[in-house]
């Protein structure tokens, strides 16, 4: 499920972690914890470099809140690309420092393949509950478009446009670069 949250939210939340209010580091982390954690997870493949990312992540926004400028967009989205370029950092770390071309090549792409799978699975809980729930249909139950329609009381054509909507969605996956930070 998708936490959204406004931006006055988001620049209240700012501002109370600047004050030096442990409340609001806690709140952040019950509603974004599970985002970070599965952010790295998908991308690490391990439980404890996944909890070390997530730990990270709350961590520097504790120490440095302000890093995340509401104007530059959400929270949630600040936190995501945090985790992400944690996690592919660490898991860069771990591939060692070989310079043989094959080992480089082949890290990069396991790079890329776990951004791919972490950036959609960041796509699909973050879209709207009506598309995610005609794609769950589809994928996890096997349902036909006709048997989507018919088990969300809506018209075929309605099943197909969310459908369309959410693949369309989900294809911009592989196309997605995480800005480099230091």
């Amino acid at each position: 499920m998708a936490h959204e949250t406004p931006p006055q939210w988001d620049r209240d939340m700012r501002r109370r972690l600047r004050q030096g209010e442990a409340a609001a580091l806690g709140e952040l982390y019950d509603r974004f914890a599970p985002l970070a954690y599965g952010i790295a997870r998908r991308i690490l493949d391990e439980d404890t470099g996944a909890a070390e990312v997530t730990g990270e992540v709350f961590g520097r926004l504790w120490g440095s809140p302000e890093e995340f400028d509401p104007e530059q967009g959400p929270l949630r989205t600040w936190i995501a690309d945090e985790a992400h370029r944690l996690a592919v950092a660490m898991l860069r770390r771990a591939g060692g420092t070989g310079n043989d071309a094959a080992l480089a090549a082949e890290r990069a792409r396991r790079v890329r393949a776990a951004s791919t799978a972490a950036r959609a699975d960041y796509i699909v809980t973050s879209m709207p509950s009506p598309l995610r729930t005609a794609l769950e249909l589809t994928r996890a139950q096997r349902q036909d478009t006709a048997q989507v329609a018919a088990g969300l009381g809506i018209t075929e054509e309605e099943a197909r446009r969310r459908l369309r909507l959410g693949l369309q969605l989900l294809s911009t996956a592989g196309g997605y670069a995480a800005p480099e930070r230091p």
